[in-house]
């Protein structure tokens, strides 16, 4: 058992601050998570537009194996009514066919896609896969590690269909989306990393946008954020989205986001 949670501790220290920057809040990197390894995760985020609205999502993180990552997130809201209901379920898989590593750097390309099914009615024009719309995404993502910063880039399409419950896309309403992003994160804390115990703070900026071909419809929000991670295994996100531009009905704009993750490394 020692010997275990030595190699297990060897593993975990010069991961994380190698890693840290990348764990960027709103978007996933080309890099995967340890495999053999479970992540939980426990998120609210919401707005207040004539009354406070807010989505809690419970998500569950595999490492499959070194290039092959799991996930399965659960949502409940009270965005569409009164009170809080459980609107749906998503499945993510993520494989990372590209790798490039040096001291200290790193370059990593991964294919990614998800689907989801939610029983909730349609109010936005926005396609998403967060707790809004049934359908499925897939796309590509690039990520480069340059010592204390990640910048990492993603492109997707996106496909709604028809909820469950009875609820049909209207008539006139987009079926396809085109979604981008651009992240950068930077490890503040610790300068210098000596002990996988040290508190790590990383700072983010991401930019999430998305159209609607031949619809005129679209948003480019940014998205600024604070990291702490403790112990290498515990995770406390901070974010706010704002919009750059936007002329597309959604509940994503102007949003704050909490999110407590906690890692549980070779476990299986």
């Amino acid at each position: 058992m020692i010997k275990r949670l030595i190699i297990a501790l060897g593993l975990i220290i010069p991961a994380a601050p190698a890693l840290a920057q990348e764990l960027y809040v709103n978007t996933e990197p080309a890099s995967n998570m340890a495999a053999r390894s479970l992540g939980i995760r426990i998120e609210n985020q919401g707005y207040n537009a004539n009354g406070f609205k807010n989505r809690s999502t419970l998500e569950l993180m595999y490492g499959a194996g070194k290039s092959l990552m799991l996930h399965t997130a659960f949502y409940a809201s009270d965005y569409d009514q009164p009170g809080q209901k459980f609107g749906g379920v998503s499945a993510y898989a993520k494989y990372r066919f590209l790798s490039v590593d040096s001291v200290q750097r790193h370059f990593r390309g991964a294919v990614f896609a998800k689907i989801s099914t939610i029983n909730n009615p349609f109010i936005n024009q926005e396609i998403s896969l967060e707790g809004d719309n049934s359908g499925w995404q897939s796309g590509l993502v690039f990520t480069q590690l340059l010592h204390k910063l990640a910048i990492s880039g993603s492109a997707s399409y996106l496909h709604a269909l028809d909820n469950r419950g009875g609820y049909h896309l209207p008539v006139g309403s987009a079926r396809d989306a085109i979604g981008y992003t651009l992240s950068a994160g930077y490890l503040l804390f610790p300068k210098t990393y000596t002990d996988y115990k040290q508190v790590n703070v990383n700072l983010y900026a991401e930019l999430l946008g998305k159209s609607n071909p031949g619809y005129g419809q679209g948003y480019l929000d940014i998205a600024p954020a604070v990291q702490f991670i403790f112990n290498s295994v515990f995770r406390v996100d901070l974010a706010y989205r704002a919009p750059l531009y936007s002329n597309m009905v959604r509940n994503s704009e102007n949003t704050y986001l909490v999110r407590l993750e906690y890692n549980l490394f070779n476990i299986f």
